[in-house]
């Protein structure tokens, strides 16, 4: 049986990641330092499933931890890395950690999949390495060119994108799939499993339903003078669930050697794209829940409108986001029921 190597695998989209590749009949080895995620994923993967998730709480970046972790277990085959701090206000304030944080994981990862021999890697990256790009690359295809980071935590992904084609170029035993996300949001289901962030919330729809639930006074929208039809940041959010599965795609086409070049692109999203505003409105309308907000001054590296032409990934990986944005919206409010 083939093993996948998830770091960051009791995160967000790391836990809804191993849930499908367990589904699709890969062993997994879960690693995380719980930083900005808890164990209690694990055991809402385990339920899904039915399966036992080997799980090693470790930092990535601890290079004879990994080292150790990696000698104990010979058959994996891949591995997805997710491990990384993902705030872009927090990434603002806080740089030297989210540069130590996201490269060194990196590195170390790498340098050891050349000594353990593991020759696929999946690449967690984000739609903030287009900056905000230029009307004509709205829908934003692979083709894009990547701007100037407009926050420390876009600049990770960008030199990390940039470590894995150089070493790629210097190795070429290693294959990489790098998988450009736009906004995911959602939950599970089963509603075993879904965004938990530790404290305040950094993303919005975490946000929206800690308030609706009372958890939260009230929801601070970031900006209603931007050039969008209502003023609000404009984004792609895409299902959780469906984000996950494209992991499964990626790591199926690399081990079938399908890969067309050694450094694979593809952008995530649905195509679409909704302003923090229409969010905020559609949640209200098939929730029932008013939600109590004020307009606020604008955040520093929020991008104004980003969404995706995700026409590659749909035809090369054979991937789709089809759930509803409407369905995506009562996943993430039944989740944040079940937290109470």
């Amino acid at each position: 049986m083939s093993r996948i190597l998830v770091t960051g695998g009791a995160g967000f989209i790391g836990s809804h990641t191993t849930v499908e590749l367990l589904e699709s009949g890969y062993d997994v080895l879960v690693v995380d330092n719980l930083s900005n995620s808890t164990a209690a994923m694990i055991d809402g993967v385990e339920k899904i499933t039915g399966k036992k998730v080997p799980f090693a709480k470790i930092d990535c970046s601890d290079y004879e931890q990994m080292d150790k972790l990696l000698s104990q277990y010979n058959d994996i085959v891949g591995v997805i890395h997710f491990a990384a701090s993902k705030a872009v206000g927090e990434s603002v304030q806080k740089p030297l950690l989210y540069y130590k944080n996201n490269i060194l994981s990196l590195i170390t990862l790498l340098e050891l999949m050349k000594v353990h021999k593991i020759s696929n890697i999946v690449f967690s990256s984000s739609c903030t390495v287009y900056g905000q790009p230029d009307k004509e690359y709205l829908p934003v295809t692979e083709e894009a060119p990547i701007k100037p980071a407009l926050s420390p935590y876009g600049n990770t992904k960008q030199i990390n994108e940039e470590i894995i084609r150089d070493t790629a170029h210097s190795d070429e035993s290693l294959h990489a799939t790098i998988l450009r996300y736009f906004n995911p949001i959602g939950a599970h289901p089963s509603a075993l499993i879904g965004e938990l962030p530790n404290g305040v919330p950094q993303n919005l729809l975490p946000f929206i339903t800690q308030t609706a639930a009372g958890i939260r006074k009230e929801l601070k929208v970031f900006g209603n003078d931007y050039n969008t039809p209502d003023g609000s940041c404009i984004r792609d959010y895409i299902y959780v669930v469906d984000l996950a599965k494209a992991h499964v795609k990626a790591i199926d086409r690399m081990l079938e050697h399908k890969a067309e070049e050694q450094v694979e692109v593809f952008n995530l999203g649905t195509g679409r794209g909704l302003s923090v505003l229409e969010l905020l409105n559609t949640f209200m309308k098939v929730t029932g829940v008013n939600i109590p907000y004020q307009i606020v001054g604008r955040r520093e590296g929020d991008i104004e409108q980003v969404w995706a032409d995700p026409k590659k990934a749909n035809e090369v990986l054979g991937w789709k986001a089809d759930t509803s944005v409407e369905e995506t919206l009562l996943s993430a409010w039944r989740w944040q029921q079940t937290l109470g």
